[in-house]
This record gives structure tokens, sequence and C-alpha cells, in this order.
């Protein structure tokens, strides 16, 4: 699934193509994606203007202005684990963010097609329909449903090694675990909670508690925004059947440390160890015996 820095590679991809344009058309083709579409949607996202576009955790959030007599909405969209955009405009198709790699062809997967006022066609294709999109008022946007009980953004202010601190507090579960919680950090997915651990230096059989000191937090936290920032700077990770913007490949997985590299030597100078994996909470979890404690 696309974690944080896929998710913000294709939010800037489509930013260009939608920020300050109106939606001329919608064309829904299926009633669903992995939740119902919300009702009337088509109808209420035509002629709208998108103001802006956002990325909340792995939400992007398609800010639009008020509809004639109306309030202004918030289109919130989930990639989940196949979803991708096509942008065809006057200088040809690109795919902003696309890192699904060997997905079907053809359109039978293009389930909603957004056409702009100025020309440019937007389709979103999903292969295994475990996106979803969904509008909510822009008033409301903190409260709902997707939004309320996240974390903070782990490249935002509010994150922080006292952050991690208090929410590591007096709890058992491993670090790993954690991190992943949504509750606590915001966007982080497997991947890049393991090039994490790895850069601070900490076991991820780890309780959480154990890590709750300032010193092991402040390591922690900054392990997590440098590797998230050099993932947006390199477009993301292709992984698997998991391309960049104008259909390139995202190259950060060639600077994997740790994730999918079981049986190799630890790359950290002077390390002595070998990559090792194990399962955490029914997934895989890569790190270094040696060099995390």
């Amino acid at each position: 699934m696309p974690e944080l820095p896929e998710v913000e590679t294709v939010r800037r991809g489509l930013a260009p193509a939608l920020e300050g344009r109106v939606i001329a058309h919608v064309t829904q083709r299926r009633p669903d994606l992995r939740f119902p579409l919300p009702e009337r949607f088509a109808e209420r996202l035509t002629g709208r203007r998108v103001s802006r576009l956002a990325r909340r955790a792995k939400y992007i959030l398609v800010h639009l202005d008020a509809a004639s007599g109306g309030e202004e909405e918030v289109l919130i969209m989930h990639l989940g684990m196949s979803g991708r955009f096509t942008i065809h405009g006057p200088n040809g198709k690109s795919a902003p963010g696309l890192f699904h790699l060997g997905m079907p062809g053809g359109d039978t997967h293009d389930h909603i097609v957004f056409d702009m006022e100025d020309g440019t066609r937007i389709v979103y294709a999903d292969h295994r329909r475990f996106g979803f999109m969904d509008l909510v008022p822009a008033a409301d946007l903190a409260v709902s449903k997707h939004i309320a009980a996240l974390g903070p953004e782990p490249l935002g202010n509010e994150f922080s090694a006292a952050t991690l601190g208090e929410r590591f507090k007096g709890r058992r579960t491993p670090v790993k675990a954690a991190l992943l919680d949504q509750r606590n950090v915001a966007g982080l997915g497997n991947i890049y909670v393991c090039e994490a651990l790895w850069r601070a230096g900490l076991s991820p059989k780890r309780s959480a508690a154990s890590v709750a000191g300032p010193v092991r937090t402040a390591r922690l936290a900054a392990a997590i925004r440098a590797v998230l920032t050099d993932a947006i700077a390199a477009g993301g990770s292709t992984l698997r059947d998991y391309a960049h913007t104008d259909g390139e490949l995202g190259y950060f997985q060639h600077s994997f440390a740790v994730y999918d590299r079981e049986g190799e030597a630890c790359s950290k100078p002077d390390c002595p160890g070998t990559v090792r994996r194990i399962v955490q909470s029914a997934r895989s979890t890569f790190y270094c015996p040696a060099c995390q404690r």
C-alpha cells in the first residue's frame, strides 16, 4: 500500500492539473470502490472549482469552493492497494506518482473520470478497488471519520520527540506496532517504519515504553523525518507490482537499508550484522540485530 511519501508524490503530481481549475464533468462508472461512493457524487462535483490540494496522512484532500448556495467541501481520496491516476493533458499522458507496475491495461478498471474545464482529463483506475472517495463539508473535515483519530503529521510542527514520548509512555506494545498505529503518528507504514528504526538504531522488538525517554525519542523522531524527506525527494518507492510523475519509477527502493534485504550485510559502517526478517502482527519486519538494540 502506498505510504506517506508515495501519496505526497501523487498529490504534487495532481496539483498542477487540478488547483484553480473547474471540474466540468465527472464520469462515475460504478456505484462503489471499497465503499459506496457518496450520494449524487458526480453531480456534487460537477462545476466545482478546486481551490487547493492537501494531504493528511495517506489521504489526498481536494478542497472545493462552495457550490451555488452551498458550502465548501473536501473530496477525500485514498489510493488503497492499487489506486492510480492518469492525466491526459495538452502535452500528452502522464501518471503522477504511479507506483504500481504490471497492473492490467485498458480501461476496464478506470472507475472515475474527471474532465476539467480546460480540457484536461484525469482518470482514476483501481484494479483491486481497495481505494475510496468521500465528500465531507470543509468545516467538518477535522472531525470526519477518516481524519478525527489521526495522530500528528510526522513532517509537521506538531510532531516531536516529546510527542513520541507522551504517546509511548507505559506502552508495552512493540515500538514498531506503536509507530504503525495511525493514532500515534499519521501516515507511516511498514516500509518506512523499518527504515526509520534502522536509522535510529532501535530494535523493532523493543517495547514502546522503553523508547519513551528523551534520548531515544529524539533519535527516532529525527530518523522518521529524515527517511520520509529522502523518500519524497526520490519520488517514493516502487515495489513489486507497485511508477512516478510522468510515468518514471520512484527510486527510493534502491536506498532501502533493511526493507526486503533479508540475508544481506548491514550497510552501517563497521556493523558486522546481517539483515533479518521476523513477523510482527502478521507483517514482515526487517532489521539488523547487531546495530538495532
